[in-house]
């Protein structure tokens, strides 16, 4: 089995200086979104889903489009919640950023004050995982170690979501523990593909990482993050 993890394309955050809640994708994000379905497309995958957010979905309808499929989207790959900032100046936004980089790291734990903390969405994003693989045929054995028993050890599967939610992803299907700063410890790019594949190990699957943030289908110009 394998399985991609897409990131979505730059998203427009600002607008005239103000903040854009679940914004869209800027010209180059969907640049990008479509670079990135055609790699995937030739990738002929089984299944692909999408987090609920405009900027994942619209970076997967190119992939769709391609592919002939409809959209399917699966709740669990949302982001984390930031606080309701629509509307809000920029400059306040990123001083909520630059006031919690600069807690004690433990702190760190609690996310942005107002936003969902970062233990809840770990957890929210591991179990959504855990089920969703369970109902595709993946079924963790129980134990300390990251084996499974998979019903279809050759389908491919897309997952288009977030640099958190991928990140977290990871670590589930790795048996990583989490951290605080997820976001930073696997530098996931707009567009990027990263995939992991499983392979058999005493009679068990067991997933591999054999590549994380690949960007080489976009142009120099149109590598963000």
């Amino acid at each position: 089995m394998e399985i991609l993890l897409i990131r979505h394309g730059e998203p427009e955050w600002v607008r005239d200086g103000f903040n854009v809640d679940d914004p869209v994708l800027t010209s180059r994000g969907h640049e990008q979104a479509r670079a990135t379905a055609k790699i995937v497309a030739a990738w002929e995958p089984d299944e692909i889903y999408v987090s609920p957010l405009v900027r994942a979905r619209q970076t997967a309808a190119p992939l769709y489009e391609t592919c002939g499929r409809e959209e399917t989207i699966a709740p669990w790959l949302e982001e984390i919640r930031n606080p309701v900032w629509h509307a809000t100046p920029a400059e306040k936004v990123e001083e909520s950023f630059n006031e919690h980089r600069r807690r004690p790291v433990h702190r760190l734990w609690d996310g942005l004050d107002g936003g969902e903390s970062v233990r809840s969405f770990q957890e929210r994003i591991r179990l959504g995982a855990s089920l969703f693989l369970d109902e595709h045929g993946v079924h963790a054995v129980e134990g300390d170690l990251p084996v499974f028993h998979i019903d279809e050890p050759g389908r491919r599967v897309v997952l288009v979501a977030h640099a958190g939610t991928n990140s977290v992803t990871l670590c589930h299907l790795l048996g990583v523990p989490g951290i605080p700063w997820e976001w930073d410890r696997f530098v996931f790019h707009h567009a990027s593909v990263t995939r992991l594949e499983a392979i058999e190990i005493a009679g068990m699957y067991t997933f591999s990482l054999t590549r994380l943030s690949d960007v080489e289908h976009l142009a120099e110009s149109h590598r963000t993050r």
